[in-house]
């Protein structure tokens, strides 16, 4: 199990479009791949879920991954959140 906190840094928050980015990219792994925030847990692959997160800008989010593929996952979410969603 491979797990990272990261910290929401776009000022819209985690809606809609990154929402739809976080589950295109978790789609080609292979390992189980979850997102915690505070005593919530959603699974990263429904877009559903994320959004239930309510994620707002300066949120911290554990990413959780387990199985194959697990530390490429989380390095690579985390690095979506780093660049914030693309959206600076």
């Amino acid at each position: 199990m491979t797990e990272k906190i990261v910290k929401v840094e776009n000022r819209a928050g985690v809606h809609a479009r990154p929402s739809s980015m976080i589950v295109q990219l978790t789609k080609d792994f292979p390992c189980n791949v979850y997102f915690e925030m505070g005593t919530t847990r959603v699974n990263a692959k429904s877009i559903m879920g994320i959004i239930t997160l309510l994620a707002s800008y300066g949120s911290e989010i554990k990413i959780i991954a387990d199985g194959e593929g697990e530390a490429a996952a989380v390095e690579t979410l985390a690095n979506l959140f780093k660049n914030k969603f693309e959206e600076s």
